[in-house]
């Protein structure tokens, strides 16, 4: 028996029982769609949180209150104590190095907002104006906090985009006065419309001078001091900086955490890396389910084709041919059964796509192909048993149906 003749009566076989085939391919089709979807799913949450803090920024470098005992790319630092204040003198310290292009020092509250009889509770973002430039956010009106000295109060504000509509509705917001917290200001711009940041609406947040936020919250101390180094080359230089002016102004201790944009984004990777490949391996184990499926099916089809087994014998087809003949067959089922699941997994991609469009669903490369493999190497392994089966089968026994 020829490989030609081989792959046309695997072939014919299948075609002879569709309901057996239909149930096969059904299963394998399941599992390979299976690892596209849950992959596709780890994948779309790695490029959500890696285009979130691109849009920080870029060349950015962030000094944090409080020693994280761990690498300084653990997102856990957020939470770290604080033995000592970070202030406005640090800020001006690390200003000063050649590494560093823009820096901004940022201080975080929450406070009332109100205009005549409306009022709001929102968040207060203290900072100066060389924030704008290193987050690039837009202005749709007026223009942002004033550039002066990070030490200089002024009595003005920068509305995000949802509290102006807010507030002044269609009034036109500048020049005007609103109270936050205590204290009145006048609004001398308004951002343009931007969405949510790392889980912070940036529409709904008014800006003020890092100064009037420490006054307001009665707080010398800043949130976070934001670093924009002078290329991707100068952000080790700049983190290192950082490092020891920190270190010689809090007399020898190095009690701030200081990471950057690479690290951060480095560190969510590997954890969507793992996180989609357990995905991955979690979806697979329906191909081994479906493998085990046609293991069950081929045992059936060896006892139902007894007497072909045995005429193909009878005309001289030796052991090996006949283990070719259902390792083909099995083979077929578990390819024939990927292409589908390929088919049917991209399809329900498109859809998710259709329904979140703000979430990039595409699956892995690696993970279609390997779908794809551990399909036919399940077929494969699972279908050694049935052909070696049918191979042992007496010829004269195999001829008269027993």
């Amino acid at each position: 028996m020829r490989f030609l003749d081989c792959n046309r009566m695997a072939g014919a076989s299948l075609w002879r029982y569709p309901g057996r085939t239909f149930m096969m391919l059904l299963a394998t089709a399941i599992g390979v769609a299976a690892v596209l979807v849950l992959t596709s799913l780890g994948e779309a949450a790695r490029r959500y949180v890696s285009a979130e803090f691109q849009s920080l920024g870029t060349h950015l470098v962030i000094v944090v209150p409080g020693r994280s005992e761990t690498s300084g790319a653990n997102p856990a630092m957020m939470v770290a104590e604080t033995p000592r204040d970070l202030t406005l003198d640090d800020a001006r310290a690390i200003q000063r190095s050649p590494s560093v292009q823009r820096l901004a020092p940022v201080v975080v509250g929450a406070a009332s907002v109100q205009r005549g009889g409306l009022e709001r509770e929102i968040s207060i973002l203290g900072t100066t104006a060389e924030f704008r430039p290193i987050r690039q956010w837009k202005m749709a009106l007026g223009e942002f906090l004033p550039n002066v000295g990070m030490d200089r109060a002024a009595p003005v504000c920068v509305l995000g985009y949802t509290i102006r509509e807010e507030l002044f509705g269609t009034d036109p917001p500048l020049g005007q006065w609103v109270r936050v917290g205590d204290r009145r200001c006048r609004v001398s711009g308004v951002l343009a419309e931007q969405g949510t940041s790392i889980m912070i609406d940036v529409d709904e947040v008014v800006m003020i001078p890092v100064v009037d936020a420490q006054a307001l919250f009665d707080s010398p101390g800043l949130f976070r001091i934001v670093i924009q180094a002078t290329s991707r080359e100068a952000m080790p230089l700049a983190q290192r900086d950082a490092k020891r002016i920190i270190r010689e102004r809090h007399y020898g201790e190095e009690d701030v955490t200081v990471i950057t944009q690479d690290s951060v984004l480095a560190t969510f990777d590997k954890i969507f890396g793992n996180l989609t490949r357990a995905l991955a391996g979690i979806a697979s184990v329906s191909l081994v389910v479906a493998g085990v499926l046609i293991m069950n099916v081929m045992l059936v089809a060896v006892s139902q084709r007894t007497a072909e087994v045995g005429l193909l014998k009878a005309l001289g087809a030796t052991r090996r041919q006949i283990i070719a003949l259902f390792l083909t067959e099995a083979l077929f089922l578990a390819a024939l059964g990927g292409v589908v699941g390929l088919g049917v997994g991209y399809g329900a991609v498109a859809g998710m796509r259709a329904f979140y469009d703000t979430l990039d669903f595409v699956p892995p490369v690696w993970a279609a192909a390997g779908a794809l493999v551990v399909a036919i190497a399940c077929g494969a392994f699972f279908g050694i048993l049935p052909a070696r089966r049918a191979a042992d089968l007496d010829p004269i026994q195999a001829l008269t149906g027993r």
